[in-house]
């Protein structure tokens, strides 16, 4: 239920933002306006406007595939009754702990921009790979490893955020997916052991 909510406001919110730019620029995360302004909503109000069509499909196919997943078989399984609340907080706080690396890095950039939910989604993804690494995850069409995804994925996304050459968010990515892991294996420390236990059953 919670997925369904989050898609619906984010896409509400996304899609009257493309035609007003003055709400698109309200809402975004300029590190430099948190910073100066204290205007610290902007920490978790970038993850409810996109920067195209495209963008915000992307996010909210990702979130409703691995976001279904969580909250209503993984997280119901773990959590029981409080599910969707822990699932609630795990994303909504995700937010903020995506992009606190890149709030400190570009303070003093005014110029520095970022809109996008990928931090918070890149978190429910990650919590789904800590609790089912072996699983089957189709990456254009080619079925990989969660756990093998999980690794390339962050390499990746800490090699093109060091090298920052495009216009990608790819520190709210990595920052986002460490979270997630975090986040879940906090709440239930035995995820950790489950998941190296998975590991080794494939040698």
């Amino acid at each position: 239920m919670i997925t369904y909510i989050i898609i619906g406001i984010t896409t509400l919110v996304s899609i009257s933002a493309f035609s007003n730019r003055e709400l698109f620029g309200k809402l975004l995360f300029n590190a430099s306006a948190v910073y100066n302004n204290r205007q610290w909503y902007r920490l978790f109000s970038h993850g409810l406007v996109h920067a195209d069509a495209g963008h915000l499909l992307l996010n909210m196919f990702v979130l409703f595939s691995f976001g279904t997943a969580i909250e209503e078989h993984y997280f119901t399984a773990i959590f029981s009754q409080n599910a969707s609340f822990v699932f609630a907080l795990m994303y909504v706080t995700a937010l903020p702990a995506s992009t606190l690396y890149s709030y400190y890095k570009h303070k003093h950039n005014y110029a520095y921009n970022a809109v996008g939910a990928s931090g918070a989604v890149s978190a429910v993804v990650f919590a789904s790979i800590l609790i089912s690494p072996l699983s089957t995850l189709l990456v254009w069409f080619i079925p990989v490893k969660a756990f093998i995804f999980g690794a390339l994925y962050l390499a990746y996304s800490w090699y093109m955020g060091k090298k920052g050459t495009d216009n990608v968010g790819h520190d709210a990515h990595f920052w986002g997916a460490v979270y997630g892991i975090v986040f879940t294996a906090v709440l239930k420390p035995v995820l950790i052991v489950n998941f190296i236990y998975q590991l080794q059953s494939m040698f």
